[in-house]
């Protein structure tokens, strides 16, 4: 069982009675659900992740002290602490006294400050520049169980993607970036044998590609160990992932290197087709970096479109 399902049922076994017997006067005040930080949170969660930071546990959400005094925030905490310590075979990890915690009661502040450098979450824009993208990812992944107000669910659905400027900005930079690196510079490090340059290109162009991917799909590039397992999450033609991966897991001897180059024009040309399908590209291109500028000029805010290119990267 994920550890999102099991913090599910320890939550509903346990900290819903305990809410509703010693909470009620706040219980519309709260949100409680598993987000941020940790494998269970995207339920990409194994037997492997259980060896550190892993255990039944959820979080507490509560709105700032003016709604929440420090002292009820207090008493949570403490009904918090005197759950069961074991469920399901998980251990629950000891709550701080003076927070830091991926579980327990968290201000909504704070969480939003921790994750995206605000304490409402209403980014606008050029902090939208500024949140590493797998920041973003940890504020609006995992599930909310419960959220009677409303208020950090829908925080969490402004924050859930990239306004479109945006997005096009940061797309038009890694267009750029992924052109550069594997339709051009790769074949030159191996015409010059320069194998580790070459492996390096490649890199640049999974690393740079993928993140067109995500933004192609409106979603959030997670933390780099769970790239991969994000990606089959979309909708992709049927090998792409696979590609990406032999680009950086082979070689790049004569044999190699050929294969190399068509999977970079393949990826290249699914970029260019979604491209097209959202009207981003007129569908007759797969130079990267010239659809870069293609993209860039679809910017609707003309102060953000006359930017350098790779302002956003």
């Amino acid at each position: 069982m994920k550890g999102l399902e099991i913090c599910r049922k320890f939550y509903e076994e346990y900290g819903a009675p305990m809410i509703e017997e010693n909470f009620s006067g706040i219980k519309e005040k709260i949100a409680v659900g598993l987000f941020g930080s940790g494998s269970e949170c995207y339920g990409y969660d194994d037997e492997i992740s259980r060896d550190h930071d892993f255990d039944a546990g959820f979080c507490i959400m509560l709105p700032d002290e003016s709604e929440v005094d420090r002292r009820t925030a207090f008493l949570l905490e403490r009904a918090y602490a005197k759950l069961p310590d074991t469920f399901m075979g998980l251990k629950r990890g000891k709550v701080s006294a003076v927070g830091g915690m991926r579980r327990g009661v968290i201000r909504t502040a704070d969480f939003f400050t921790d994750k995206v450098g605000r304490a409402d979450g209403l980014l606008s824009g050029n902090e939208w520049f500024s949140v590493p993208e797998s920041f973003l990812a940890e504020a609006v992944n995992g599930e909310v169980f419960r959220d009677d107000s409303g208020v950090f669910t829908g925080i969490r659905e402004y924050l859930s993607e990239y306004p479109e400027d945006v997005r096009l900005k940061k797309l038009a930079g890694n267009l750029l970036l992924a052109g550069q690196a594997g339709q051009y510079n790769y074949f030159r490090c191996v015409s010059r044998g320069d194998t580790a340059a070459a492996q390096l290109s490649a890199s640049e162009f999974v690393n740079r590609s993928i993140s067109c991917v995500f933004l192609l799909n409106r979603r959030y590039k997670p933390y780099y160990k769970w790239v991969f397992r994000a990606l089959g999450e979309l909708p992709l033609p049927e090998g792409t992932a696979d590609g990406l991966e032999f680009l950086i897991s082979s070689p790049n001897d004569e044999v190699s290197a050929i294969r190399k180059m068509k999977q970079i024009e393949e990826i290249c040309a699914y970029i260019s087709e979604k491209l097209t399908e959202q009207n981003l590209s007129d569908g007759k291109e797969t130079e990267l970096e010239r659809l870069a500028y293609s993209v860039n000029g679809k910017i609707s805010d003309v102060r953000l479109r006359n930017e350098h290119v790779l302002y956003a990267v």
